[in-house]
């Protein structure tokens, strides 16, 4: 065994604690607890300011297999710290940069330079935050409108227009634009401290390295990502004021969390920290040692084991009571249901755990219900009533109707009204909906490319998603053709109206509410640059589109028959005109069930205690031709208004209260490829 390191000037070692595990300061010093099962003896690497010491943990003060003492009379100032393990399972002196439960990390301050990480503690600051009067918003499920975003990205672009691009602190500057597109939900891609430069693959056009930009590589379940503050030592005061005026502004905040794999990779990949304390119990590994790769990453995070399962819940913890984060997006969840032998389980004891916690019991769990193996648990999760899920068969839905595949309008109907077949024990509040998310085309590019254009990548243009259920409308990528443009134009806004009018929490991507291209690029997880960023000269060029979504926003608002917390009765209750629900055809009460069809109406109907109707008839013309339809009759008191025609020229809907009388009782003209939305206003306005 390395004898210790001499000091500049001693410090006094004490007894320490078995719990919590990590570095916190306590009186005249800071007290450590590390878990390493498999050492024969630790030392603490420690640096305040200019000053390092090596101390050995003393093997009276251990307990178990946790490591403990406290150091006392460390000065204030900077610290920093690591771990030198011994013994039998790790190389001899192997250091372990990387304290599992640091708060906080250094060494990554600066984004796209390859990190030398070291645990250090939390500053002053961060640790004594102003939080004032904060309160969670509280907000319904079934009224959460959820938008996705990359920190980074959502203000790196010059057009910005922000104090510090690309940081929380910018995305604080933009909360009033999130209010006034009507967003009361942001969601954040991974905010753990991550290696951007993880990435083998190189710019087939420079050879320049590329960056894993998304961040689904975490290094740590505890600290925030230090490259995306404007002051990376202050990075968690950053976020917590990013969380704090979200809240004043009535936004929720949901982190995307990565608990299935980590940024050690493989077996060839660093041992940062995990891997050097706890390898057994952090990795599904096979019976010959070797790791077991359900992620397509490199390593299976084996959820299933007793310490790292509490790892995972003392993380979600942390953030939800030190953060006031209103809730997670897991990835790939999947893998927490998956036992030690790697083997899915029915009953899992860690989401079972997370959904019965009490610290997160007003937190919303949102699971990506598959993951890299093929599993595919969507509407079959185990919710233990309290898990939501993105709903990938309604983007497949959607977007299979929308491009005129037959045998689509009986499964487009199910999913308009929450996706029943799925989650007929949770409500309609269990469905996440999109049509496009991070991973995918965005919705322009959607209805601008047959295939992927991923090239950029430096993977041959053999990764991303193969098969997007898109179609280009005419034309492959740009055009200036209008008949094109007028087509990519409608699909947009069908997609809006189709998300915004369906049962269940819709939710879209950073920019898609004005047209944001990624140049047919399916999988830009590594693009680091300006087309890959939100450019928000958009919102000007595209302002009808995006003046289009505000208001269809601002309908489903306005109308709660759309944020239904059950699922609609097939039987209209005594007193009522309609069904809660009810479908038609080109003529009333004849819908066309035939597999060819692709035209779809329904009614959406409600009638409140106080005796008022609200009706919404939306009609889906997917046809290559026009259609008319006749809507059946308003309801008694009231008259059909037009609040979007996605044919029509301009902005394509009207806003919410002042929409247009429709013409006649005659039959309603759909264009091709087009949606109408109508409303019963009561008769007189706006007549």
């Amino acid at each position: 065994m390395r004898a210790a390191v001499p000091v500049r000037r001693a410090l006094r070692v004490g007894p320490g604690a078995a719990a919590p595990l990590g570095a916190h300061p306590v009186p005249g010093g800071i007290r450590f607890a590390v878990c390493a099962p498999r050492a024969d003896a630790v030392h603490l690497l420690l640096a305040v300011g200019d000053a390092e010491w090596e101390i050995p943990f003393p093997q009276a003060h251990r307990t178990g297999a946790v490591f403990t003492m406290t150091v006392h009379g460390v000065e204030p100032g900077p610290v920093r710290y690591a771990y030198r393990v011994f013994g039998a399972g790790a190389e001899e002196g192997k250091t372990v940069p990387v304290d599992p439960y640091a708060r906080r990390l250094v060494g990554a301050e600066r984004w796209g330079r390859r990190p030398e990480y070291r645990s250090a503690l939390p500053s002053a600051a961060s640790e004594g935050f102003a939080w004032g009067e904060d309160r969670r918003p509280g907000i319904a499920p079934q009224d959460l409108v959820v938008y996705e975003a990359h920190v980074r990205g959502f203000t790196r672009h010059p057009s910005a227009g922000v104090s510090a691009p690309g940081t929380y602190a910018a995305l604080r500057e933009k909360i009033p634009y999130l209010r006034e597109l009507g967003i009361n939900c942001v969601e954040l891609l991974p905010v753990f401290e991550f290696d951007e430069t993880d990435n083998t693959f190189r710019a087939p056009d420079t050879g320049a390295p590329l960056l894993n930009y998304w961040g689904y590589n975490p290094v740590s379940f505890f600290a925030p990502k230090a490259g995306y503050a404007a002051e990376p030592a202050e990075a968690a005061r950053e976020l917590k004021q990013l969380v704090r005026e979200l809240h004043r502004a009535d936004i929720e905040i949901i982190l995307d969390v990565v608990f299935n794999h980590t940024g050690e990779g493989g077996p060839e990949g660093p041992a940062l920290g995990f891997r050097g304390l706890d390898e057994d119990a952090f990795y599904l590994r096979a019976a010959d040692g070797s790791y077991l790769n359900l992620t397509a990453t490199g390593n299976t995070v084996n959820s299933g084991h007793p310490r790292t399962g509490s790892l995972i819940l003392e993380s979600l913890r942390y953030w939800a009571h030190e953060f006031h984060i209103d809730g997670f997006r897991f990835d790939m969840a999947p893998i927490l249901a998956r036992g030690r032998e790697g083997t899915l389980q029915d009953r899992p004891y860690l989401l079972e755990a997370i959904a019965e916690d009490p610290v997160l019991a007003d937190c919303k769990l949102i699971a990506e219900a598959t993951d890299a193996t093929g599993a595919d648990l969507v509407g079959a999760f185990p919710a233990f009533g309290r898990w939501m899920e993105w709903n990938g068969r309604f983007r497949d839905t959607v977007r299979r109707f929308l491009i005129g595949r037959p045998d689509t309008t009986a499964d487009l109907a199910l999913r308009l009204t929450g996706s029943p077949d799925l989650f007929s024990d949770r409500g309609p509040a269990a469905s996440v909906n999109y049509v496009t998310c991070h991973d995918g085309f965005t919705l322009a590019d959607w209805s601008a490319y047959d295939r992927p254009h991923n090239e950029a990548n430096g993977e041959g243009g053999a990764d991303g998603i193969a098969d997007n259920d898109s179609w280009n409308c005419g034309a492959e990528g740009p055009s200036t053709d209008p008949a094109v443009r007028r087509l990519r134009r409608r699909q947009a806004r069908n997609a809006f109206l189709l998300l915004l009018l369906s049962q269940g929490v819709p939710m879209f991507p950073a920019g898609d509410e004005f047209g944001r291209t990624q140049r047919g690029n399916n999988n830009a997880y590594s693009q680091d640059t300006a087309w890959n960023w939100v450019d928000w000269g958009l919102r000007e060029r595209e302002a009808d589109l995006f003046t289009f979504v505000r208001r269809c926003l601002a309908f489903r608002r306005a109308h709660p028959l759309l944020r239904r917390a059950r699922f609609p009765a097939d039987e209209a209750p005594a007193g009522w005109d309609y069904p809660p629900v009810s479908w038609h055809g080109r003529r009333p009460w004849e819908p066309d069930r035939s597999a060819r069809s692709l035209l779809l109406c329904a009614l959406l109907y409600e009638r409140t205690a106080r005796g008022e109707r609200d009706a919404v008839f939306l009609a889906a013309n997917s046809h290559d031709h026009p259609v008319t339809v006749e809507p059946p009759p308003a309801p008694t008191g009231t008259h059909w208004h037009v609040f979007a025609d996605s044919a029509a020229d301009g902005v394509g809907a009207h806003p919410p209260g002042e929409e247009e009388p429709l013409k006649s009782a005659g039959p309603l003209a759909v264009a091709e490829h087009s949606l109408v939305v109508l409303t019963a206003l009561p008769i007189g306005r706006n007549s």
